[in-house]
């Protein structure tokens, strides 16, 4: 939800739920990758009107900076030491976390973590990098998610990376070129606002636009839908329980670290169409839940790479190896 505009409704006592406004900005770490600063040249002057004190806004503008620029070299670190590992011993990869899996996983990493410092900069200092770098960023950062997710994926059901051959890379190019699809949506719903600090955020669009209600779509089908469907085939089906190994659940650190962000999404639709009836204590808390999944989502990037070199140390002290 983000919204840093709370006023009561003047049709309603303050015993009533009270009316959230819609700004022009949502500011919140759960929308890091659409709201990128606090939009100074926006006044809030019922900020904390009562009933309703929201103090969501100032804590973002605090918080955020520091912890994506320590996110990002923990990021760093990590994946640095995935991507020497998979260089010195190759051979010692093999499925679940086969080479060609775990190569892209990283490449999707390093796609995401390389964003985290202009964000930073952005929340902190607004974004001065122009309006096509702002979509550029957006378009960037949701391909590395689809692109990780569709990959945790098809590894965690099919042996088909066990070998870098003519199948496996026709895949991997469907798969990237797929997950930059699906992210050209979030991409034309964001730009930048012009003011003393100009953001780029996620444009406050109608809450049913086309636009905003397939990005909508498409996030719930990568951190809900795609999982829950996976999970569901590996228990009916036979053939896919039988590959399930317990070391395909570290590659599903990706979802087990979204999942939230995405049960946030859904609430948020809920909130903006009323559906669900927000309270002034649905107002003050839940933009610190949604920032908080989405927190959690952003660690990916650190903990993924770290989760799976230390799966594959432990498999190797285990004296077994990888194998189709």
């Amino acid at each position: 939800m983000g919204n840093c505009t709370s006023l009561p409704d003047p049709h309603r006592s303050h015993s009533q739920s009270p009316r959230v406004l819609e700004s022009s900005i949502s500011l919140d770490l759960s929308e890091i990758m659409g709201n990128f600063s606090y939009d100074s040249s926006t006044t809030f002057p019922d900020y904390d009107a009562a009933p309703c004190h929201n103090q969501y806004c100032p804590l973002f503008q605090r918080v955020a900076p520091t912890f994506l620029a320590i996110t990002c070299a923990m990021a760093a670190l990590s994946t640095g030491s995935l991507l020497v590992a998979l260089a010195k011993r190759p051979h010692a990869w093999g499925w679940p976390q086969s080479q060609a899996l775990v190569a892209q996983l990283a490449v999707g990493t390093v796609l995401f973590a390389a964003l985290l410092p202009s964000v930073a900069v952005g929340i902190g200092q607004g974004w001065r990098l122009g309006t096509a770098l702002c979509r550029l960023t957006h378009l960037l950062w949701h391909w590395s998610l689809f692109a990780q997710g569709l990959l945790v994926c098809s590894g965690s059901c099919s042996t088909v990376w066990c070998r870098w051959d003519p199948r496996s890379r026709r895949l991997a190019v469907a798969m990237w070129a797929g997950a930059l699809l699906l992210a050209i949506p979030a991409a034309l719903a964001s730009s930048t606002v012009a003011g003393p600090e100009t953001s780029c955020i996620r444009r406050s669009v109608d809450i049913l636009s086309p636009v905003y209600l397939l990005h909508l779509v498409l996030c719930l089908c990568l951190f809900l839908l795609l999982p829950a469907v996976l999970l569901v085939a590996m228990v009916a089906v036979p053939q896919l329980r039988a590959r399930w190994e317990p070391s395909i659940s570290v590659s599903w650190l990706f979802f087990g670290l979204w999942v939230p962000y995405g049960v946030g999404l859904a609430v948020d639709f809920l909130l903006h169409t009323q559906l669900l009836q927000p309270t002034c204590g649905t107002f003050e808390h839940f933009d610190h839940v949604l920032g908080l999944s989405e927190g959690l989502g952003v660690l990916h990037c650190c903990l993924g790479p770290a989760a799976l070199l230390a799966a594959r140390l432990c498999r190797h002290r285990a004296g077994t190896s990888g194998s189709c």
